[in-house]
């Protein structure tokens, strides 16, 4: 989404809200000046990505314990 600075200043919590879920740009005379983003997307990409990994049949512990005997 690209929006303009005087439209953040004046809709900035409306804004704040949306850039948990999408980047936002902001434009200045037509040019982007600044991206507004959430800094926990990657982190929350990359447990969506982990999820289902580990078997459902072995705990957190085993699935530890099996990897550390592969180091």
């Amino acid at each position: 989404m690209s929006i303009t600075s005087t439209e953040l200043k004046l809709n900035l919590g409306k804004y704040l809200k949306l850039a948990e879920h999408e980047d936002i740009f902001i434009t200045r005379n037509g040019k982007i000046v600044a991206k507004l983003s959430n800094p926990n997307a990657d982190r929350v990409e990359m447990a969506k990505s982990l999820l289902g990994v580990i078997p459902a049949d072995i705990t957190l512990e085993e699935a530890r314990a099996e990897r550390a005997d592969k180091l």
